[in-house]
């Protein structure tokens, strides 16, 4: 399958981490939770796992790689007070100040 069009997602965390398995058909996630987040890759779609803190999207279907980033960016969306979170690699974050003491 000649991949056309890509989606780079960065993890962002302290022990935040991805993997994909079964040839790019699971993908699983370490967000903090109690448990993995599991994900099933659509069929026109195929997922790269680079480092532990990105994630390819790839395939030859746009709307459905892009669908499928947002899914996974949906799992833990970034944070605007720590910037934790998963986001887009050309994602800019801007951060909010916090509670100010007197």
């Amino acid at each position: 399958m000649e991949a056309k069009f890509f989606r780079f997602l960065k993890i962002v965390g302290v022990g935040f981490k991805a993997r994909a398995e079964a040839e790019g058909r699971l993908l699983y996630l370490k967000l903090g939770y109690s448990h993995e987040v599991e994900l099933t890759v659509p069929p026109a779609v195929r997922v790269y796992c680079f480092k532990n803190n990105v994630v390819c999207c790839t395939g030859i279907d746009k709307e459905r790689v892009h669908q499928f980033a947002a899914a996974i960016r949906s799992c833990k969306p970034p944070e605007v007070y720590k910037g934790k979170g998963i986001m887009y690699i050309d994602e800019v974050i801007k951060k909010k100040e916090g509670k100010r003491s007197k």
